[in-house]
């Protein structure tokens, strides 16, 4: 859905010569033109006007003096850095564009027809005057030549299988007439055909096509030979084939024109001979004759050179033309250039550039020179408000295609309305002002405006008289804009090759009559773009060299100034751009441009290098990029330098709204303003509709914060397929407080139910959707409880509250969404409904519960949930709704029904493998299952839980703490199983395993305990120590006990003090304990405060950094200030400034650092400081592991269990926060981010700040402690495996 709009055109009429053009070739490599007459052969600069090369023809004899000489073809050849040409009589000529030399390299004595080179430039081929093809080699070398005109079909011959005969055969819907149907004689060709042979070659040189006038018929017939020479295929009659023919560059088709009973049409062929396809010119079958056909070098347009056929009352005769375009199968006629009936201002010579595809290159026969640069673009109606209609119109000759988007989407070629005028459109442009974007301007071939109006299904025309030109040529206005309901503006070449003549066009109505008033204004440069913003009223002009300037047109004298910044300074783009959009960035106003190498700019900011397409609308920038996706950003809570380019350069996680992934190919045609629709056309074929969520998220969260109106916020996330729980997330207190109100607006039971089921513990408010850092809202901070369950929770106690029985079915599904789903509690609701069925209306029956919980979980685990629940009627009528045999659960049920209400429970969570509730039961049962109880403990390893369960005193804890350290001992855990065994009544055997483990302390302990005789205790010392201990067996020595107690040296305490001091020793425990944990407790909370602040303090200076560089650009040497390095610079600079203290002994020096160190809020290194205290904090937890350790094994002895395990549970909590604090308080390359900056990638400017950086002090030892995240020693165990 895009047209052509002429970019700019160069006019030069410096080049004069004698005769008249003939030939025109484009060099590829300097872009200059050579033209071709019959005396001269001359090499031209259309840019500069001046005359490169120019070399005689009539001079050697080449060409006859009295000018009747013809040439039948002109080549450029790179390679050769000559021009290749050919003449009827036969010479083949080769000018060397460096010496200006010519020199006849072959001749045919027959003459020569036309002359065509192969696209690679290394096979030539000529058609002689005895209708023979001669093929040479680059180097004039013959290689074949046979005759044009061949009886045989060709390689590709068709075969016939033969299924019948053709009057048995099926024909379509041309029915079996077409059987009987003659064939159409094939109709000579027309008179003013020169019945030369026309040549074109594939793209890739392998094939080529000739066109001749075949001797039997008369008319003209298409021949496909390969490069060998060989004949491939030749084409079906064709009645009224005319002489032009133009191979398409991409392979698929060959235009030619064919003239029709009724008609005149340009065909199309396919490489077998086959018609394929066709359109019809907008003339009458005798209007216009086609000289030519020329597919541009991309194959997406074909230009089309008509003459008509009957001259005027003045003898002269009109000269067009036309540039088509296909889509979807359709032909557009994009551009119509009418050159009058002057003969010297009509073309002669027409060609397309080779490199740049929609340049187009003319000569007129008065040596007048034009080239024409055109661009693609879709005209969209500029629209912001609800009123715009979302038009996008679609030049199609005479017709402007109008789709109405916000109404419908309507694929091309059809469309929503048509436009017919008199004349083929050329510019079309929309009314920029409010409220009337849908009115649409059309500027015609005739040079007139058309304007439209859409009022309900009326279109009323307003023709303006012809614009007022300088010239009097085709395209001679460009760059229309409508800037007022009477003023028009639009481009023109200036007075200077190098200039532009601006044109504002006041149309007033007087006495019925429209007068035009017409301003100049002159600019020094070519104008390539004008775009103007709707709601600023702004006009941006683009030059051919990407300068930027400002169009003052609503003040008295109209002017052209720069385009500048805040600041003052000009802004322009490093390179000129195709397409261009005006909108505002953080309150200033940006000109944003897309190259044709898929480079988006902000002025002279690069935001991304991958973009096929972009658009601006309401606040947003909506772009697809060449790897299938299409981003969309709110521009408001953006700046360019700082965070456009960081957004639109990350890949996005799979949650990110912002990003979506499109299909190959596809383009931005328009967005439908104040909603979420848009259009995207795939392929030139196809459009492709939808919505972006973030275009509505803004009103959304607006609808939901400040109105409270949850059901219109509702039923939009559910039309965009926008994630519930973002109602809950955006401001949970809000939600929370509004809970009832939430409820009552949606007023459906299945909208609760939606969103309840939707409910996940995500923050969506940080993964797809994030908040803008301008909102006033922001994220809050994570609570202990999970989101999930207390959303559920007050979700259902305000239903509960409000209609128990009205919201029944969303109570259940609250208890079945939690985190660990409440099945038991919901189906006990279930069972008292059925007890006691509710009468109130509306109200649910059991029936309908249940076969509702059944569509949320599984029957089986239902099953089994019931069955857990030890009511077996309501296990029976969950087992009903399922699809088990009942003779498989009723045998099950019944044997569980005679058993004992202990031992039954015990049997149920035996079957559900639910084993320490089993246990929990069977410990009920008595002495006589005690052996069960106790082989189910070793079975599952649940000799914690049991030990829990029996008396200390009693002989089960006894047996259960023996079966305890025989598994311990087996996992290698000696010593703690030596611990169970002494606290339970065991000496001998916990010395046993205390000599195994090496526990010397602890199995003197128990020795000493038993006791063993002294000579006993001594070889025993001899084993362990390999000493003689002798006087260290000593006991009661107080000032020792004391001392280790002090020292938390509890083993060697344990063996020095007596019995009766044993007491002494257990309150002192229970005093560490305390003491441990209220540290513990300290040092993490100092942790986490500390942790917060480090956050907001590196989130405020990234802020201030970044909008450093917004002010002063990426230069800015002083947003390094505001760098993770900051700190260690200035620490760098005030070490080295200050002599007295570098003379200082380290450990002063050190002493001197650490004081700048501070942690008051606000001071220039609270980072660091920050940084400092929780490594030390960290550092400080970690030493404790042998302590903790050692207390863990004092308190298990004195069956202080309940201390120990919340002890051992506190630390390993501390341990893990702090493990997982690491990478966020020390990220990765922190103390790299000064590194040297050298490589392929890096700039001059980042290589000099490079070196520089290397000549200043290094950090100091302080510096590069505080930048080094603790190293925490995992490796040492600590924890009691009894314990866990």
């Amino acid at each position: 859905m895009r047209n052509l709009k002429l970019l700019k055109s160069l006019r030069s009429s410096e080049l004069q010569g004698p005769g008249s053009p003939q030939y025109l070739s484009v060099r590829a490599d300097t872009g200059t033109l050579l033209v071709l007459s019959q005396y001269s052969i001359t090499e031209f600069d259309p840019r500069t006007g001046q005359v490169v090369n120019e070399a005689s023809l009539t001079a050697d004899g080449f060409l006859p003096d009295d000018g009747c000489g013809v040439v039948v073809g002109l080549q450029d050849l790179a390679e050769l850095e000559s021009a290749c040409l050919a003449t009827a009589g036969g010479d083949v000529i080769l000018f060397n564009l460096n010496t200006c030399q010519v020199e006849c390299v072959g001749s045919v004595d027959s003459g020569l027809t036309s002359m065509s080179w192969s696209p690679d430039e290394e096979l030539v081929v000529l058609t002689t005057g005895q209708e023979t093809i001669i093929m040479m080699t680059k180097d004039f070398e013959p290689i074949i030549e046979f005759g044009i005109h061949q009886d045989d079909f060709g390689e590709g011959k068709f075969i016939t299988v033969g299924w019948g005969k053709k009057e048995t055969q099926f024909h379509g819907s041309e029915g079996k007439q077409a059987a009987q149907r003659k064939l159409q004689e094939v109709q000579p060709a027309a008179a003013w055909d020169d019945h030369r042979p026309r040549v074109t070659w594939r793209g890739d040189g392998q094939l080529f096509a000739v066109s001749a006038v075949c001797p039997q018929t008369g008319g003209r017939k298409v021949r496909v030979w390969n490069r060998e020479g060989v004949l491939q295929a030749t084409s079906e009659p064709i009645s009224g084939l005319e002489q032009a023919l133009c191979w398409k560059p991409s392979g698929s088709l060959i235009a030619s024109s064919q003239r029709h009973p009724n008609k005149h049409s340009v065909v199309f062929m396919e490489k077998n001979g086959l018609l394929h396809g066709d359109f019809t010119l907008p003339f009458s079958k005798d209007q216009a004759k086609v000289k030519d056909l020329l597919w541009n070098s991309d194959s997406t347009v074909l230009a089309v050179w008509l003459e008509d056929m009957t001259p005027g009352e003045d003898g002269q005769v009109n000269t067009y033309v036309q540039l088509w375009t296909v889509g979807n199968y359709h032909w557009y006629l994009k551009q119509s250039l009418d050159f009058g009936k002057d003969p010297q201002k009509a073309p002669v010579c027409v060609g397309w550039d080779p490199e740049r595809p929609l340049r187009l290159h003319m000569v007129t026969r008065g040596w007048t020179t034009i080239t024409y640069d055109w661009g693609w673009n879709t005209d969209r109606s500029p629209g912001v408000d609800d009123t715009d209609n979302a038009n996008v119109a679609v030049i199609d000759g005479d017709k402007v295609l109008m789709t109405t988007f916000r109404k419908c989407v309507v694929p091309p070629p059809m469309c929503s309305f048509e436009l017919q005028l008199k004349s083929p459109v050329n510019q079309v442009t929309f009314l920029c002002r409010p409220q009337k974007t849908n009115q649409l301007a059309a500027l015609t071939a005739d040079r007139q405006i058309s304007v439209y109006a859409h009022c309900l299904i009326t279109v009323l025309p307003t023709h303006v008289p012809r614009v007022a030109a300088l010239q009097d040529d085709p395209l001679v206005l460009r760059q229309l804009l409508w800037l007022e309901d009477e003023l028009f503006v639009g481009v023109s070449s200036g007075l200077l090759p190098t200039s532009s003549t601006l044109f504002l066009h006041m149309f007033v109505m007087k006495i019925y009559k429209l007068i035009s008033i017409d301003d100049c204004i002159e600019v020094d440069g070519v104008v390539v773009s004008m775009v103007q913003c709707c709601q600023t009223r702004t006009v941006a002009l683009q030059l051919e060299d990407g300068q930027i300037r400002k169009l003052l047109w609503d003040c008295p004298e109209p002017s052209v100034e720069d385009w500048t910044d805040s600041s003052g300074c000009s802004i322009n783009f490093p390179v000129a751009c195709i397409q261009t959009a005006l909108c505002s960035i953080s309150g200033e106003e940006y000109l944003f441009g897309l190259t044709d190498r898929s480079h988006l700019y902000a002025g002279d900011s690069e935001l991304a290098s991958n973009v096929s397409s972009f658009a601006v609308c309401n606040d947003f920038l909506l772009i697809t990029t060449h790897s299938h996706t299409c981003r969309c950003l709110h521009l408001s809570s953006l700046s360019v330098k700082g965070r456009v380019e960081v957004a639109l350069a990350s890949d996005g996680n799979q949650n990110d709204e912002t990003l979506r992934r499109v299909e190959r190919g596809s383009r931005i045609v328009t967005v439908v303003p104040q909603d979420t629709r848009v259009i995207l056309q795939v392929s030139l074929t196809h459009e492709r509709l939808f919505h972006v969520k973030l275009i509505k998220l803004r009103e959304f969260v607006l609808t939901l914060v400040v109105l409270i109106c949850f059901r219109e916020a509702f039923e939009c996330m559910r039309k965009l397929r926008i994630n519930l729980n973002l109602i809950c997330d955006h401001n949970p207190k809000v939600f929370l407080d509004n809970i009832e109100t939430f409820i009552t607006q949606l007023n459906s039971i299945n909208d609760v139910n939606l969103f309840l089921t939707e409910l996940k513990e995500e923050d969506t408010t940080s993964t797809m959707y994030p908040h803008p850092e301008s909102s006033p809202i922001q994220p809050q901070p994570a609570s202990g409880q999970k989101k999930v369950d207390v959303v559920c929770d007050a979700l259902r106690g305000a239903m509960e509250s409000m209609d128990p029985n009205k919201f029944c079915l969303s109570i259940l599904t609250a208890h079945v969404k939690k985190t660990v789903p409440e099945l038991e509690i919901a189906l006990q609701k279930v069972h008292e409904l059925r007890e006691n069925p509710s009468e109130a209306p509306g109200a649910v029956s059991a029936e309908e519960a249940l076969k509702y919980l059944l569509f949320l979980v599984n029957v089986n685990d239902l099953y089994e949930h019931s069955l857990g629940t030890y009511d077996f009627d309501l296990v029976l009528m969950v087992a009903e709704k399922s699809q088990k045999d009942p003779k498989e659960y009723l045998p099950f049920l019944n044997m569980l029904k005679s058993l004992e209400p202990n031992y039954q429970r015990y049997t149920i969570d035996k079957h559900l493998k639910r084993y320490k509730k089993a246990l929990h039961h069977l410990s009920k049962c008595g002495e006589q299952h005690f052996p069960e109880a106790l082989q189910l403990v070793k079975e599952q390893k649940l000799y914690s839980e049991a030990l829990r369960m029996f008396s200390a005193n009693s002989s089960h804890y006894k047996a259960l703490s023996c079966a305890y350290a025989e598994h311990l001992v087996q996992q290698q855990q000696a010593e703690q199983a030596g611990l169970l065994l002494w606290r339970c009544g065991e000496p001998v055997s916990a010395l046993q395993a205390f000599a195994s483990s090496t526990s010397w302390r602890n199995a003197i302990c128990v020795a000493q305990q038993i006791p063993l005789p002294p000579d006993q205790l001594a070889l025993l010392a001899r084993d362990l120590l390999n000493s003689d201990l002798g006087f260290c067996f000593q006991q009661d020595c107080e000032e020792a006990i004391l001392a280790l107690i002090t020292g938390a040296v509890w083993e060697e305490a344990l063996r020095l003090v007596s019995k009766q001091k044993l007491l002494l020793l257990t309150c002192c425990l229970v005093l560490a304990v305390s003491t441990q944990t209220v540290f513990l407790e300290t040092q993490v909370v100092t942790f986490v405060r500390h942790r917060t602040r480090l956050a907001v303090v590196r989130e405020q200076k990234e802020k201030a950094r970044l909008d450093m560089l917004d002010e002063d650009g990426p230069d800015c040497p002083d947003a390094e200030l505001y760098s993770e390095a900051s700190s260690v610079m200035t620490n760098s600079k005030y070490s080295q400034s200050n002599s007295r203290i570098s003379s200082r002994s380290s450990k002063n020096r050190r002493k001197a650092e650490r004081k700048k160190l501070s942690l008051k809020e606000g001071s220039p290194m609270e980072d660091r400081a920050l940084m400092y205290a929780l490594g030390e904090i960290s550092t400080t937890v970690d030493k404790m592991r042998e302590d903790v350790h050692s207390l863990l094994k004092a308190l298990v002895l004195f069956e202080f269990d309940k201390q120990a395990e919340k002890l051992q549970l506190a630390y390993e909590d501390a341990l893990q926060m702090m493990a997982a604090a690491v990478p966020e308080v020390w990220p990765e390359g922190l103390q790299n981010n000064q590194a040297p900056l050298t490589g392929p990638n890096s700039t001059a400017n980042s290589i000099m700040a490079s070196f520089q950086q290397q000549q200043k002090p290094v950090v100091s030892q302080q510096d590069a402690e505080v930048l080094t995240p603790p190293k925490m020693r995992n490796g040492v165990k600590w924890k009691l495996t009894i314990l866990k």
